[in-house]
């Protein structure tokens, strides 16, 4: 029998969720950082005539007689108390409409009226750049020292052989590796060498400790200095296990990635999106506040509200700009009671590290803060990505009080937090000459009616950068 081969037309129903590009626009503003969140705001200024930028004064008046229509319905309110017809209205809405950021809750500073640019900084590659221009001449010198910085990576260590170098520019490896040496005495100390070996070398040559002790040790004996078999070391020397122990603890002091800015990017300020205040010292109260002052504060301009009998194309081309105007108004402003919330929920939650520190830290997770405050993961998700938030304590990631927990012998859960700083302490109280095991670890751990396996206190300790008891032992 031959197949049945033909076009068909049929009809199926299913279900999807389609992102519209509008909605996509309205998480991308919630989910950017407020620095980049002002330079999405300019761009819009600059692109949309029907937006214009509220000056502070402005925004000052406008704050003013908002408030003095506040107080007038309160005095209103008062004087229906009486009236049972009033009794069911729900003044919720008309205090949510009250919503006020940092910036208008503390007024404006005269700085905050100009528009202050991060400071730049330049990237490690640029800088290099710079002092090979003083260094050495014009030509093909100065194309293999420029091909050199460009080779560094982000420790500031030369990722690529010389002989390749030489081969680009049809020059002996021996001209390469003079070029080499110049970059070598460039600033950062240790920058463009081929290992760590060669790097720590350098830093002791700008030291001007070519023949220490330190140097001996790096040259003939680095893979014990790495593995800390200060013994071993100590009897070709003819010196103690003590003073081998003491020449590792300052070679520990050189810097094993003098080039970490040697990128292609200069460094980037942290600027806090959030801020939380304590209300009053002697309680436990905390406020939360936006800092965004720095971003523009907009509105629907009324110079174009008589375009309306013009040219069919400008009056279409109008309202779409205002439309969009004022969808930006108000996604903005969404995003500002989304951050509050979210950072509001956080503070309930992990009010004890405000307090105490870290290690009064409670474990939580994205569910429970959206639960807590009625809306999806995703959107808190959002939120906390790429945020911090200044307080009392410091500055810190909106993600530094997520965590997860451990069990308890009470019930209760102990964030992982918590538990490092608590890893932490023990060490450093530990006698150094007999450092503890993970398990004796353990079972400290154990004492303090925490459940945790020594597999995990192994896993934490290394996230922490903290050795092994053998490579802690102190002689």
């Amino acid at each position: 029998m031959a197949p049945n081969i033909g076009l068909r037309q049929t009809m199926q129903l299913r279900q999807q969720l389609v992102m519209t590009q509008r909605l996509q626009q309205a998480l991308k503003l919630l989910q950017v950082p407020t620095l980049e969140l002002e330079q999405i705001l300019r761009q819009e200024l600059q692109g949309n005539p029907l937006l214009e930028e509220i000056e502070p004064e402005e925004e000052l008046e406008e704050e003013i007689l908002r408030e003095n229509e506040i107080a007038a319905d309160d005095e209103k309110v008062r004087e229906k108390e009486q009236d049972p017809q009033d009794e069911d209205r729900d003044w919720g809405d008309s205090w949510d409409e009250g919503f006020r950021s940092l910036a208008t809750e503390r007024g404006y500073d005269e700085e905050d009226e100009l528009e202050r640019p991060q400071k730049y900084v330049p990237s490690g590659q640029e800088d290099l750049g710079e002092q090979l221009q003083l260094a050495v001449p014009e030509g093909i010198e100065r194309m293999i020292g420029e091909y050199i910085i460009g080779c560094l990576n982000e420790d500031g260590l030369l990722d690529c052989p010389l002989s390749e170098i030489a081969s680009y520019y049809e020059v002996s490896q021996e001209e390469v590796e003079t070029i080499l040496k110049v970059v070598q005495g460039f600033d950062p100390a240790g920058v463009a060498a081929r290992d760590l070996q060669e790097c720590l070398l350098l830093q002791l040559a700008a030291r001007g400790q070519e023949d220490s002790h330190e140097a001996h040790i790096i040259i003939n004996h680095f893979d014990s200095l790495k593995n800390r078999k200060f013994s071993d070391i100590a009897r070709e020397m003819k010196i103690t296990p003590r003073e081998v122990q003491a020449i590792a603890q300052r070679i520990g002091e050189l810097d094993p990635r003098p080039g970490l800015s040697a990128n292609t990017e200069g460094a980037r300020a942290i600027v806090p999106d959030l801020e939380v205040v304590k209300v009053d010292e002697g309680g436990d109260e905390y406020a939360v506040y936006l800092n965004d002052s720095n971003l523009p504060r907009l509105r629907v301009s009324k110079a174009y509200e008589d375009t309306s009998k013009g040219n069919e194309d400008a009056v279409k081309f109008i309202d779409e700009k205002k439309r969009h105007a004022e969808w930006v108004i108000k996604t903005i402003e969404q995003r500002r009671r989304t951050m509050i919330r979210v950072m509001e929920a956080i503070v309930a939650e992990q009010k004890d590290f405000f307090e105490k520190g870290a290690i009064a830290l409670r474990p939580l997770t994205l569910q429970q803060v959206a639960s807590t405050i009625g809306m999806h993961e995703s959107t808190v998700s959002r939120v906390t990505r790429q945020k911090y938030v200044q307080t009392p304590r410091g500055v810190f990631s909106l993600k530094y009080f997520f965590s997860a927990g451990l069990d308890s012998n009470d019930g209760t859960e102990v964030a992982a937090k918590a538990v490092k700083v608590m890893i932490q302490e023990i060490i450093a109280n530990e006698n150094t000459s007999r450092p503890l095991s993970d398990k004796k670890i353990v079972d400290m751990l154990h004492e303090k009616g925490l459940k945790i396996a020594r597999r995990t206190v192994a896993k934490y300790r290394e996230q922490m950068g903290i050795l092994s008891a053998r490579m802690r032992k102190q002689f």
